[in-house]
């Protein structure tokens, strides 16, 4: 898979030397690879099969803008007029969305489109957590910069399709924790490592945005990029400075600062996230606090 528009082969290589640089250093911050995509069986809480259209309510329909010219709302984009996110405390509800072709973004039901949401992001299918809904309307979490960016996806064109996960991650920098949360029970909590005061692990909520190996590196055999980005670098070996949840070789680097703002966890954790029988799925919500 790749994203829509499809990166050219260019890009992909200097991906494949960021990580390969990133994986020389002590500290890490994301890491972005070609990857697989989520597994189809993906678990839902709800009784509603995967991929079922979100379709349109009774309303008028809407023609659609001229996507040419607008940013990709995805981890490589700035979409610099987007509404930002009113409650960055509450992980979201778990309903989630994926654009069967790509889909304009709106900066408010009825608004201007501000950005191209693309189908895929990383080679995984994009699936953004739903934050509010209006007749006709919802309004999702963005994978872009700034931090905290949102926008509104016109559902009446039947373009979006809608699931629902039980699996929230929360992640605690002071207390230096990771728990992974399954209809409404713990199934497992670890120490991490996180950002240090340089470079602190962003606050707030996102969601794992894609997962990924990459042989270039040999820090973690799965990555996780999040929807959120560092705060403190632009660019991480000339990537895009995303945030990601990530193994690490060494113990020494849990339950303290440790990164450059990643998230690294111990293998068991890592273990439990990829677990092949019932893996976190893509779009599953992260609270950041």
């Amino acid at each position: 898979m790749s994203e829509t528009p499809q990166p050219t082969p260019k890009r992909w290589r200097v991906l494949a030397f960021w990580l390969a640089g990133i994986a020389m250093v002590a500290t890490t911050g994301v890491l972005l690879a070609p990857s697989r995509p989520e597994p189809d069986g993906a678990r839902t809480a709800e009784p509603v099969e995967l991929g079922v259209e979100l379709h349109a309510p009774a309303v008028a329909a809407r023609a659609i803008p001229n996507l040419a010219g607008l940013p990709e709302a995805s981890t490589f984009g700035i979409v610099a007029n987007a509404p930002q996110d009113a409650t960055a405390d509450e992980v979201p509800d778990g309903q989630l969305v994926h654009p069967t072709t790509p889909v304009p973004v709106y900066d408010q039901p009825g608004g201007a489109a501000i950005a191209v949401l693309p189908t895929t992001q990383l080679g995984s299918d994009t699936w953004i957590p739903v934050i509010a809904e209006e007749p006709g309307w919802v309004q999702a979490l963005l994978p872009s910069r700034p931090n905290g960016s949102t926008g509104w996806l016109s559902t009446q064109d039947n373009s979006l399709r809608i699931r629902s996960t039980t699996d929230r991650i929360v992640i605690d920098r002071t207390a230096f924790r990771l728990t992974l949360y399954r209809d409404h029970q713990q199934i497992g909590t670890w120490s991490v490592g996180v950002g240090t005061a340089a470079a602190p692990t962003p606050a707030g909520r996102t969601f794992v945005l894609a997962s990924m190996t990459d042989a270039h590196q040999n820090f973690s055999p799965v990555i996780f990029p999040l929807g959120i980005h560092s705060t403190t670098f632009s660019t991480y070996g000339g990537g895009p400075g995303t945030t990601g949840i990530h193994g690490w070789p060494t113990t020494d680097v849990f339950g303290r600062p440790s990164s450059d703002g990643c998230i690294r966890v111990p293998a068991d954790a890592l273990a439990t996230l990829t677990n092949p029988l019932d893996p976190v799925p893509i779009g599953t919500p992260v609270l950041i606090r």
